[in-house]
């Protein structure tokens, strides 16, 4: 019995934080505390400045060897790829109509890595999770922004072009954070006291700051529509994408901490960022905004009961 309150305590002490942090900003936005205006100037500045800085000072502060481990970011990289394109295969099949299957294969495959799923790794494993999660998070983001922008233009039939899938990525704040703190990791360079308070200072406002304008921004009442489509998406990014890369992470003999980050990453719900794309590549935004409201409500059971099975069994 004491086994199993001490796994239900490791589980809910990952995913409850996270539920507090998004209830809040659910109910200020309700009392009017919150406005359109915070939340969408606090998520501009996570994204472009308290993220950046968070994964840069994590990044510069561990030697990359100590950090992350290149297997687990090589199996992530591969083991995302295909998922996508079994996704992409099973999609023309089962959604319709054409033009939103873009939608729901992102939304199934892309996880909100920066904000929740750091917020596992932190919650879980504290400093050396977030350090071992942060490379990881930098390069599968570049990975799921490229191919959220082929899904999506074969879906609508637009043609992105190469170029500006390049630009978008080598104008990304995380991507630059995370360049910028490669040298001063490999080299063992080390800041100025001044710079790092500062740089920490920064860093610790990201997750609880991003986590409010998460809970804020949530609609469910959009969840009326597109309820088929929704499903769907929500089905792949909650049970087949964590279940598919965690049964094969354990199976190429991942435990510990490495197996825990590739869980909680992937169990993370679909990410915000899913949403500008949709919206800015003319695609179906109601049901990219329906996707992201059903995963992170869902994503807080899942990876709780998929916590406690991996605590369980003694592989995290």
């Amino acid at each position: 019995m004491s086994d199993f309150l001490a796994i239900l305590n490791f589980s809910f002490s990952v995913t409850g934080p996270i539920f507090v942090l998004l209830g809040l900003g659910i109910l200020l936005r309700r009392t009017g505390m919150l406005t359109d205006g915070f939340i969408d100037g606090g998520s501009r500045l996570v994204f472009t400045i308290a993220l950046p800085t968070l994964l840069f000072v994590s990044i510069a502060g561990t030697r990359i060897s100590e950090s992350a481990s290149a297997g687990m970011i090589a199996y992530g990289l591969g083991a995302t790829l295909a998922l996508y394109l079994v996704l992409e295969w099973v999609a023309q099949f089962i959604v319709r109509p054409e033009r939103d299957r873009g939608v729901v294969v992102q939304g199934a495959f892309r996880s909100n890595f920066g904000t929740i799923g750091l917020a596992y790794c932190a919650n879980a494993y504290g400093d050396a999770g977030l350090a071992a999660a942060s490379l990881y998070v930098g390069l599968v983001t570049i990975l799921v922004n490229i191919l959220g922008v082929i899904t999506l233009s074969r879906s609508l039939h637009r043609s992105q072009g190469i170029g500006r899938i390049v630009r978008g990525i080598a104008t990304n704040p995380l991507i630059i954070g995370i360049l910028l703190a490669l040298p001063f990791s490999a080299l063992d360079i080390r800041l100025p006291a001044l710079a790092l308070r500062s740089a920490q200072y920064i860093a610790d406002m990201t997750l609880p700051l991003a986590l409010l304008c998460t809970g804020a921004s949530l609609d469910f009442r959009s969840l009326r529509s597109e309820m088929v489509s929704t499903a769907l998406a929500a089905l792949g990014k909650l049970l087949l994408v964590p279940v598919a890369l965690t049964l094969g992470a354990a199976a190429l003999g991942f435990r510990g901490m490495e197996l825990g980050i590739l869980m909680l990453m992937a169990s993370s719900p679909s990410a915000a960022a899913g949403y500008v794309m949709v919206r800015a590549m003319g695609g179906n935004a109601t049901l990219a905004a329906n996707i992201i409201a059903l995963t992170t409500l869902g994503s807080l059971l899942t990876t709780s009961a998929g916590v406690m099975l991996l605590r369980s069994g003694g592989l995290i």
